[in-house]
């Protein structure tokens, strides 16, 4: 009976930014689980690699590629991959990027890219599911916020205030959708093994003091997530909504 509560059999997930890293960890997870999951992305040869990559693993799994940052591009994406592999009934609003400098000396573009990227992408993809989630009175939509949600370092202040404002959009939109049987709830990863942090975990001072200020003594795995990520896709979580689920190792714990 247990077991149930994760099955994600016959339910569709849209991941973006799903074609790497955290987004295609979680894809895989959701997959495994039974879902059939769409990755999300700019590049089809990258998503192509990567859905080849589940398929070889018998996992059922299609891409969309589309411009997350473009609403007109997300609503038209969503349509096509409704219309092509059904409903979506579970959204993963992963796609995201960072940009390190101070902040006087970010440009009004790089403030803007950012913002667009890791926020406003977020609030194009929930609008285009909701209807017909609020419709079927059935839904998920999981935001991949950050533990940069709540603290912040110096030379990211956009992409704390972006992933600050997702955490709060995640609060928003589960008070606003609680009522129509749609959860909402956001994943707080810690600091983690990805391309994006590549020149992170290279760097024996900054790897030395993620482990030092990390309980857990060490970086997280993408695979890692997965757990939360089906745990908040299935119906094991269906009373749960507009929670921030910190996956960090103890960071955010930690004095």
């Amino acid at each position: 009976m247990a077991s149930k509560l994760f099955d994600l059999a016959g339910k569709v997930a849209l991941v973006t930014g799903g074609g790497s890293g955290l987004g295609h960890a979680i894809a895989r997870g959701l997959a495994e689980a039974g879902a059939t999951v769409i990755l999300n992305g700019r590049r089809r040869d990258k998503l192509e690699e990567a859905v080849g990559a589940l398929r070889q693993s018998g996992l059922r799994a299609g891409l969309a590629a589309f411009d997350v940052t473009d609403s007109a591009a997300v609503n038209a994406g969503i349509a096509a991959t409704a219309a092509a592999h059904g409903a979506i009934d579970v959204l993963v609003n992963n796609a995201g990027m960072q940009h390190r400098q101070p902040i006087e000396e970010f440009s009004d573009a790089e403030w803007q890219k950012l913002m667009d990227t890791n926020l406003n992408s977020a609030f194009y993809a929930s609008r285009a599911v909701i209807p017909a989630m609020k419709a079927r009175r059935a839904g998920k939509i999981i935001n991949i916020c950050s533990v940069l949600s709540f603290i912040s370092r110096p030379t990211i202040v956009p992409y704390a205030a972006s992933k600050g404002g997702l955490a709060m959009f995640t609060k928003g939109v589960a008070v606003e959708l609680a009522a129509h049987n749609v959860q909402v709830n956001g994943i707080a990863p810690g600091f983690y093994k990805t391309e994006m942090n590549t020149a992170l975990f290279a760097n024996p001072e900054f790897d030395s003091w993620v482990c030092k200020r990390t309980p857990a003594a060490r970086w997280g795995d993408p695979e890692e997530l997965v757990g939360a990520a089906v745990f908040l896709a299935s119906a094991a979580s269906n009373y749960v909504s507009g929670q921030i689920v910190c996956v960090d190792g103890g960071f955010t714990s930690a004095m």
